[in-house]
């Protein structure tokens, strides 16, 4: 393991020491540097909080500021934040239009972001609930209920913070998530695999000549493993299923991500969007808003994933708003 740290438990707390002290805009509830919240509130405007495992920076810490997230909950390496987290995160956040949580489908989030909903339901804090599963690759057609959240909840984030700092209502800010959830599908490929911290060691073994089309980005198996291929290819496989579940046609618009896993350079990423861009624009489809980076990572995992949101008129405007955070920030226009 290469690794610039000091004592591995240290990892999650220290890497949060170091953003708070680079982006004085973020600030945190009590003496608990992981419950993460802007400085800054509006009064009168519907909440978002998100959460979940440390490790996949940008995602979830990097979202919380104007036009996104308002707090945000993590726990260690892959491991999800505690009930009493959330709990307290939503109580800061909460300016009396009530809180929206959008975070992915894994057990041990559910499991604590239903428990917070309950606690701050005893406060009379209203919370809804929008849970991202945008992972093409780990469940079939009619069972989507079963699949990942994975780099396609950005989208949600996007969509929901325009709507919230629209002054839209706790209901139609909850729409307006779903609405994106459900017209957003991802497609991934690993390379390589990636050491938590803790452990020390690679969490799992892949051939220096392979690639795992579909995989989690906690490792969880993909669909397929086989031989590299160029590039275009693993892209045609990849957006195969995207442009079939979309049931994408002519005149359509979507906005797309093209988003590295950790440890994939950037000109790779942008090789990579080129044939997304191309297959697009085949079938007739106008592609309205392009994101090429680092968005949802594993560590230093290698590898990349593909995300395409179906836009109406509504998620056209939405997600061409500007957004101002510590990681992430877009100008309309």
């Amino acid at each position: 393991m290469k690794k610039f740290l000091n004592d591995p438990t240290d990892f999650v707390d220290e890497m949060l020491d170091g953003i708070y002290k680079a982006h004085p805009q973020l600030s945190f509830v009590g003496d608990d540097r992981r419950c993460m919240v802007a400085a800054r509130t509006i009064p009168g405007k519907v909440g978002i909080a998100t959460g979940g495992g440390s490790g996949h920076l940008p995602l979830f810490l990097g979202y919380v500021g104007e036009g996104m997230l308002d707090g945000v909950a993590v726990g260690g390496v892959f491991q999800s934040p505690s009930s009493e987290q959330m709990y307290q995160v939503t109580k800061h956040i909460d300016q009396g239009a009530g809180v929206l949580y959008i975070y992915g489908n894994y057990s041990g989030d559910i499991i604590n972001f239903d428990m917070a909903a309950e606690l701050a339901d005893l406060d009379g804090i209203a919370v809804r609930q929008v849970v991202g599963n945008d992972d093409a690759a780990s469940s079939v057609v009619g069972e989507e209920h079963k699949r990942r959240g994975v780099a396609g909840i950005v989208f949600v984030y996007k969509a929901a913070g325009a709507a919230a700092a629209a002054g839209l209502s706790l209901e139609e800010v909850a729409r307006v998530a779903d609405k994106a959830r459900t017209r957003t599908r991802t497609m991934g490929v690993a390379l390589s695999s990636c050491v938590v911290p803790e452990i020390g060691h690679a969490t799992f073994s892949i051939g220096e000549d392979e690639m795992e089309i579909g995989m989690g980005i906690h490792g969880e198996p993909g669909i397929r493993r086989a031989k590299l291929a160029p590039a275009d290819a693993v892209v045609d496989e990849m957006m195969q299923p995207i442009l079939t579940e979309l049931g994408l046609k002519r005149s359509d618009r979507v906005a797309i991500l093209v988003n590295g896993l950790g440890g994939t350079p950037l000109e790779e990423l942008y090789i990579l969007f080129r044939r997304a861009a191309h297959l697009l624009e085949e079938h007739g489809v106008s592609i309205d808003h392009v994101f090429v980076g680092e968005f949802a990572t594993s560590m230093e995992m290698a590898g990349a994933s593909i995300s395409v949101l179906h836009l109406d008129d509504e998620l056209n405007g939405l997600i061409g708003t500007s957004v101002n955070t510590a990681f992430f920030k877009h100008i309309a226009g």
